[in-house]
């Protein structure tokens, strides 16, 4: 009895010591997290030679791939790698060479295709659903005069929107990165979550983030912006219409974008963000314009210019602290954040929750 009693004991601390991913499809095992974040993939291929799993970009917290998996006897190959990062990581498998997602993820739409993730979970909390009041997720389509073709927009409304139709919020144009859509902001990046918690603790105001395909080109995605995506937006929805009650931002691309569209449109955006933003030399004189050669109209108008980086990401955590640092000099007022993430979701998630408080103030 006290053998059976110990081999039960044995076999509760396994259960506990890993668990199935949160990215997992309802009732899928694998891919399955272990309390030091080593993560096991399986898949069952009985008829394969060969198969690897492939973190998206090479290395993108999951370590560096392709990491084969071995094959028992029943046909299921399964791997399980180092400690991975905490946060959403992209990931796909390579079957005999063909590249193919894991029939245990979701999907998520990355590298311009909708492929596997795995959420790796961290010791933080504020982007994951509490008991707190939850906003809206909406999908609205739109025709664009910009691109003649329809077009969707992912709105966040705030918990009390629909509760308190006398009120008008501020809005966040929020955009993804390269290879990723208007999806990503909600499904990969959980901006909906993060907005609810610091809502709810009085970090941040209650707001509006429209989220908006970007792959278009900068130019045209700038014209989208401006002459379709705004109006239709202060048309349909209960905005504030004014620069002092608008904001925009992004990742990556999309922080390039932001800065693009923002610096150059002064009169309607009074606060600007970049994510790991596509950031080219700044030359105070010219850049954008020429809107950083008179420092002290800049400050008067804007209210926040916010360059955000991860440690781990050495190109975009450079360009941003010499933006900073260049704009320092230049006696424009700006804001330098920094994490110890890469060039991925988790630096982002934290860029948000650095951002959102600072706007509307």
């Amino acid at each position: 009895m006290y053998r059976t009693f110990i081999a039960l004991t044995v076999a509760a601390a396994l259960c506990q010591a890993q668990r199935p991913a949160s990215s997992n499809i309802p009732v899928a095992e694998y891919p399955k997290i272990h309390d030091d974040l080593r993560v096991t993939f399986r898949l069952s291929a009985p008829l394969a030679q060969k198969v690897q799993m492939q973190p998206g970009g090479g290395d993108n917290g999951l370590g560096k791939g392709p990491f084969d998996m071995v094959k028992d006897e029943k046909g299921f190959w399964t791997v399980t790698i180092p400690s991975a990062q905490p946060g959403f990581h992209y990931y796909w498998l390579l079957v005999d060479g063909f590249q193919t997602n894991d029939p245990s993820s979701e999907t998520f739409f990355g590298w311009n295709r909708e492929t596997s993730g795995v959420e790796v979970p961290d010791k933080v909390d504020f982007y994951e659903p509490k008991t707190v009041p939850h906003g809206d997720v909406r999908a609205r389509w739109y025709l664009s005069k910009t691109t003649g073709q329809w077009r969707r927009a992912y709105i966040y409304t705030p918990p009390d929107y629909d509760k308190n139709p006398g009120a008008r919020y501020p809005v966040l144009y929020l955009q993804h990165g390269s290879g990723e859509n208007e999806r990503g902001w909600s499904t990969q990046g959980r901006v909906n979550f993060i907005l609810d918690n610091l809502i709810a603790a009085k970090k941040a105001k209650p707001m509006i983030v429209v989220m908006e395909n970007g792959m278009v080109g900068n130019k045209v995605f700038g014209d989208v912006v401006m002459n379709d995506l705004i109006p239709m937006i202060d048309d349909e929805y209960r905005t504030l219409k004014n620069r002092e009650h608008r904001a925009i931002a992004g990742l990556s691309m999309g922080g390039g974008q932001a800065l693009q569209i923002g610096l150059t449109h002064l009169d309607q955006f009074a606060y600007i963000g970049s994510f790991s933003g596509a950031i080219r030399d700044f030359d105070l004189k010219t850049s954008y314009g020429g809107v950083f050669a008179d420092a002290a109209g800049f400050n008067k108008k804007v209210r926040l210019l916010w360059f955000g980086a991860g440690t781990s990401e050495e190109r975009m955590h450079t360009a941003a602290q010499q933006a900073h640092e260049t704009l320092d000099k230049g006696g424009i007022k700006n804001v330098f954040y920094e994490c110890r993430f890469a060039h991925e979701w988790q630096t982002w998630r934290y860029d948000l929750l650095d951002f959102a408080p600072r706007l509307f103030r």
